[in-house]
Order: C-alpha cells, then structure tokens, then sequence
C-alpha cells in the first residue's frame, strides 16, 4: 500500500537529488567560464534582469535533462 514509503526509494529520492543539484551547480560553473564576462558579477552586482532571466531558463533546462536522465 505504501512502497513509496520504503527506506530504500527514500535514500535514491535523496542521493539522487543531491547528485542532481550537483550536476546543475557544475553546469553554472562550466557556462560561467564560458562566457566572457563574469555571471555573478552581473547577477548579484549590476542586477542584469535579462541575464538572470537567460540563466534561469538555463538551469531549468540543465534540471529537466538531469531528471530525464536520472529517470
């Protein structure tokens, strides 16, 4: 009646959500070093809304192929 209740589906829910956040994280970084100019910078400093709005989509792209994949 409960198998999603299992300790085992809980520990791979975990494991895998860490090891996807993870992917995504080093997926910011790859594409931070990419570009030419310093994406932390122009988020957090100059408050670029179009950037933060391409890099938003960006990692829910990076998150929906890490899922998939992980499926």
């Amino acid at each position: 009646m409960f198998e999603y209740l299992k300790p085992a589906a809980l520990v791979g829910s975990i494991v895998y959500s860490v090891i996807g956040v993870f992917l995504v994280a080093i997926a910011f970084v790859v594409i931070d070093k990419l570009t030419p100019y310093d994406l932390w910078k122009e988020l957090i400093e100059n408050r670029n809304q179009p950037l933060a709005t391409v890099v938003a989509a960006f990692c829910i792209a990076i998150a929906i192929i890490v899922a998939a994949s992980i499926h």
